[in-house]
């Protein structure tokens, strides 16, 4: 079998000359500033319009003030309602400093036309990792008449008993819009959440969603 040949031996100057080098091209890596939201939108001003549904207009109209001013004074949008239309417009303007404002202040608006709470729908703005999940009852199981009312009942609960335990418990909230639930939260407690719904929805008594619920919060404290 044929030898390999033995490569040169590297000296000791060699290497410091390579690692010298080396740090002279990490030094010298170009420091770019981040883009403007200006110069993002290539000097155009961005756009959103959140429509909002026939029976949320009282409500805007009687907590606009709450919703106006962490989307200008926060967020350094424009906002104005057109109540023609039914929507709510928001814009960009030479103060917007954020990228990504635009897109909060309409996660924020929108989850306030979907019926959550202004407080509520104002943790979109503060934090990162939230989100709006919905889906209607009739994904999960196909109902109708007094199975869809009693399925609907069960998720609710006495005095709405039962969906104030899911949202304490999973840290989240919940709205029931007719047949439709939205849920704003994070990731792991919409799953939580979402998982006890489906069982109420396909039947489940609430008193053993209860004790699953139970189970899946010791997990979390201690997992925390």
């Amino acid at each position: 079998m044929a030898s390999q040949p033995a490569h040169p031996p590297v000296s000791p100057a060699k290497e410091a000359e390579d690692v010298v080098m080396m740090d002279e091209d990490v030094t010298n890596k170009p420091n770019f500033r981040p883009l403007t939201v200006k110069e993002m939108a290539a000097g155009k001003t961005q756009r959103r319009n959140v429509l909002i549904p026939k029976h949320r207009m009282s409500p805007l109209r009687s907590t606009w003030l709450k919703i106006y001013s962490p989307l200008v004074e926060h967020l350094k949008l424009q906002v104005r309602m057109n109540i023609k239309a039914k929507q709510v417009e928001i814009k960009t303007s030479k103060h917007t400093v954020d990228t990504g404002a635009l897109q909060r202040g309409a996660d924020f608006v929108r989850a306030f036309a979907l019926g959550f709470d202004v407080e509520d729908a104002m943790a979109l703005l503060r934090l990162d990792d939230l989100y709006i999940d919905s889906f209607e009852i009739k994904d999960v199981k196909t109902l109708h008449g007094d199975h869809l009312a009693r399925a609907i009942g069960r998720i609710a609960g006495k005095d709405g008993k039962t969906k104030f335990t899911i949202e304490n418990v999973s840290k989240t909230r919940i709205v029931l819009a007719d047949t439709r639930i939205h849920i704003l939260g994070s990731f792991q407690n919409i799953k939580v959440a979402r998982d006890a719904l489906v069982s109420l929805i396909l039947g489940s008594p609430p008193g053993k969603v209860y004790s699953n619920l139970r189970t899946v919060s010791s997990r979390m404290k201690e997992r925390f």
